[in-house]
């Protein structure tokens, strides 16, 4: 009677040891939205601005991933009434950056790198409209006496606002790469965002060529 006892036991362990095997999935098999989902659900809460300090590079094998920081003056992006300064009661919407995170790679010479960008839109007194276009940049920047940009990119979201009057809003910026650096030249980059009005202006078309 012990015996079969135990065989239960054991036999349900087993299963349940099964099952904890196909509900865990390993970290590789995790999307790269994921993977941001979890860097940004631990810790700080979401309401709190980003650190201006960047945070530490991460440093793995060869492969040195900058540290990523809001670049100075672009950490909010505020939008008045037409014709209006964005303050007081003209304010119709503010946006602010709260979190940051970063992932690096390494392939054939190329740093592929895929940066999370977390924030939250608020309505001013002006009232904001139902849908808000936020636009972000990131650059890769090589620091120093005079900073060199090595990659830049302009992209945008779109908010949909609510009743609320305050949203989250979520970017993975996954298409920025560069070269690897030369020697140690890789210890003075940097990953810099922040909010770039003039990405939401349509490019300028290019001039036609006069007919000869």
């Amino acid at each position: 009677m012990g015996d079969n006892r135990l065989a239960k036991v054991m036999a349900a362990a087993a299963v349940a040891g099964g099952l904890a095997c196909l509900i865990v999935a390993p970290a590789s098999a995790q999307s790269l939205t994921d993977r941001f989902k979890s860097l940004f659900g631990g810790g700080k809460s979401e309401e709190e601005p980003a650190a201006n300090a960047p945070a530490a590079p991460q440093d793995t094998g060869d492969l040195t991933c900058p540290p990523v920081t809001v670049r100075s003056g672009a950490s909010t992006y505020a939008v008045g009434a037409p014709g209006k300064q964005p303050v007081g009661n003209d304010l119709r919407f503010q946006a602010t950056i709260s979190k940051m995170a970063r992932e690096c790679s390494l392939n054939g010479g190329v740093i592929t790198v895929r940066i999370g960008i977390q924030g939250r839109v608020i309505a001013g007194p002006a009232g904001a409209p139902a849908s808000v276009q936020v636009p972000i940049r990131v650059a890769v920047v090589q620091g120093g006496v005079s900073e060199k940009t090595i990659a830049t990119k302009a992209y945008q979201t779109t908010v949909n606002m609510t009743e609320t009057g305050s949203e989250p809003f979520t970017l993975v910026a996954e298409d920025i790469s560069y070269p690897v650096p030369p020697g140690a030249a890789g210890d003075s980059y940097i990953f810099y965002i922040g909010f770039d009005p003039q990405a939401l202006k349509p490019e300028r078309p290019a001039p036609k060529r006069k007919k000869q």
